[in-house]
């Protein structure tokens, strides 16, 4: 059974930064995709971040050169480092894992079977 359980979540001011992590159990970070989302109030939950079993990452636009995504696959924990952070930013941050390659799909959440419960960032300007 796949357990994907996120931490690191706050709240900081607009300029500040949060390491977001997934500890994933039942399930090898090596062995396919994992990812980011996060979802606003009354917004559709969008992609963030992903890392693929190839070692390669993808970004949506808005966080590129502000937010950086790692795997460490000896504790199947990805994780999220996030810089220079803006309103905008703030939601429910999810981790979601499958176990495919997701090169072409990684930012359409319905292929993604194992999520974790989220964890909130707000940033306040």
């Amino acid at each position: 059974q796949v357990q994907l359980v996120e931490s690191g979540g706050g709240s900081v001011q607009a300029g500040g930064s949060l390491r977001l992590s997934c500890v994933a159990s039942g399930y090898i970070l090596a062995s396919g995709c994992m990812a980011w989302f996060r979802q606003a109030p009354g917004k559709e939950r969008e992609a963030v971040a992903a890392i693929i079993s190839d070692g390669s990452s993808k970004y949506t636009a808005s966080v590129k050169g502000r937010f950086s995504v790692s795997g460490d696959n000896a504790n199947n924990v990805l994780s999220l480092q996030m810089n220079t952070l803006k309103p905008e930013d703030s939601g429910m941050y999810f981790c979601a894992a499958r176990g495919h390659q997701c090169t072409y799909t990684w930012t359409d959440p319905g292929r993604f079977p194992y999520w974790g419960q989220g964890t909130q960032v707000t940033v306040s300007s």
